[in-house]
């Protein structure tokens, strides 16, 4: 599975850094990030990271195989 996943404001490097399976890059005023998500647990582990680092997820979708 692949997914898009966009966060309100543009991610430092660093906050980047946090997610190392993602690609991402930036649009107006979002950060998308994209990449493949094995399973369930991983993508509950992203949401996970996401809420730990204060980021605001502002759209998720599965991407075409």
């Amino acid at each position: 599975m692949r997914y898009e996943i966009r966060i309100d404001g543009q991610m430092s490097e660093t906050l980047s850094g946090a997610f190392p399976e993602l690609k991402n890059f930036l649009v107006t005023d979002e950060t998308v990030l994209f990449g493949p998500v094995t399973d369930e647990a991983h993508l509950y582990g992203l949401l996970a990271r996401f809420q730990a680092l204060g980021l605001h997820v502002v759209e998720m979708r599965r991407l075409p195989e």
